[in-house]
């Protein structure tokens, strides 16, 4: 004001501010596109196929817990049904509930490591030794 000339109107500045922004924005993502073509011709960009893959292992991760864990539980319930129901027909109060419990405790455990394959089931190692047995022989 002080040399006489109006300034400029607030809504040119933002029509100005906005323009600027635009062509920065256009040019960089021009050049991240770019980017991304030269990428995917190298073969080093695969973030598509990551996000996805990453996806279905992080649900087959939440399964295969929700799995262990229902096994899990169920052993322990079904063990202390069949202890109450024990007690209340024998008369043996708390020592079915006490025994039928850690019973259901063992089975549920016992199932959890099968179904994760740190223990395998018994008829299913005998199996595969007599196969591979076999199969030694046959080759003898």
């Amino acid at each position: 004001m002080a040399d006489g000339k109006n300034p400029e109107k607030p809504s040119e500045l933002t029509k100005d501010a906005n323009n600027k922004a635009e062509t920065l924005s256009h040019g960089l993502t021009e050049r991240l596109s770019k980017l991304d073509a030269e990428l995917a011709k190298k073969g080093v960009l695969k973030k598509d196929v990551d996000k996805e893959k990453g996806k279905s292992e992080t649900s087959s991760s939440v399964a295969h817990a929700m799995k262990l864990s229902s096994e899990f539980i169920a052993g322990i319930i079904v063990g202390a049904v069949i202890g109450w129901t024990l007690d209340q027909f024998a008369g043996t109060n708390p020592w079915g509930m006490i025994v039928f419990l850690l019973l259901g405790f063992v089975a549920g455990t016992l199932n959890v490591l099968r179904s994760s394959g740190y223990v395998a089931d018994k008829g299913g190692i005998t199996a595969k030794n007599t196969e591979k047995e076999r199969n030694s022989q046959a080759d003898s």
